[in-house]
C-alpha cells in the first residue's frame, strides 16, 4: 500500500513539474530529497541500533527478567491481561522500556511479540490496552526527538523534556480514562441487549 502511495506522489510531482514547466528543478530536488532521507535514516538509526543491541544484551544476561519484576505490577495494572506469565511480561517490559527511553522504533518488535501472545490468548481488551499504551507512550528520555533536534543543529536537544513529560503523562491518563469509560459503556450495551 505504501509503495502505491509513493508511486502516486512521484507521478503527481512529475505531472506538476511538466505543467508548471519546472522540470529543470525536479532532478536537483529529487537528489536533495534522497540526501536528506539518507541523513535522517542515519540519524534515527543510531538510537535504534543501540537500543536493539542493548535489549539483546539485557535479555541474554537475564537483566531483562530482573527489570520485569519491577515493571510487572505497573504493566499488569495498565494492560490487565487475562493471564500474566513471564512469556508475556518479558516482551511487555522490553516494549515499555524502549518507549520510556523514547526509542519507539526499537519498541516495535517486542510490542509485536506481546501483541501476538495476547491475540493468541484471545485477550482483546489486553491487546487494545497494549495498542493504547504504545500509541500514547510516556517518554522519560525522548531519544528519537532529541536525535532529530540535534540533527537540525539544536544546541540543547533535550530542552523539550519539560514539555514532553507532562504532555505524555496527561495524554496517557486521558486515553486510559476514555478507554475505561467507553469499554464500560460497550459492556453495558451488550449486557442490555
Amino acid at each position: 500500500m505504501l509503495s502505491w502511495l509513493l508511486f502516486f506522489l512521484v507521478l503527481v510531482s512529475l505531472i506538476s513539474a511538466v505543467f508548471t514547466r519546472s522540470t529543470g528543478a525536479l532532478t536537483p530536488a529529487l537528489l536533495e530529497g534522497a540526501r536528506n532521507g539518507a541523513a535522517l535514516l542515519l540519524t534515527l538509526g543510531g538510537p535504534l541500533v543501540f537500543w536493539s543491541g542493548l535489549s539483546g544484551v539485557l535479555s541474554e544476561s537475564g537483566l531483562l527478567s530482573y527489570a520485569a519484576r519491577f515493571t510487572r505490577p505497573l504493566l499488569l495494572f495498565l494492560i490487565r491481561p487475562q493471564s500474566a506469565d513471564d512469556e508475556l511480561i518479558l516482551p511487555l517490559t522490553e516494549n515499555f522500556s524502549a518507549n520510556l527511553l523514547g526509542v519507539g522504533a526499537a519498541a516495535t518488535p517486542a510490542g509485536l511479540r506481546a501483541a501476538t501472545l495476547l491475540d493468541g490468548r484471545k485477550d482483546e481488551e489486553g491487546l487494545a490496552r497494549l495498542a493504547l499504551l504504545n500509541s500514547r507512550s510516556v517518554q522519560l528520555l525522548p531519544f528519537t526527538a532529541a536525535s532529530l533536534a540535534s540533527s537540525f543543529g539544536d544546541p540543547a536537544p533535550f530542552a523539550l523534556l519539560p514539555v514532553i513529560l507532562p504532555a505524555s503523562f496527561l495524554s496517557l491518563a486521558v486515553s486510559f480514562l476514555c478507554f475505561g469509560f467507553l469499554s464500560r459503556l460497550i459492556r453495558r450495551r451488550h449486557a442490555g441487549v
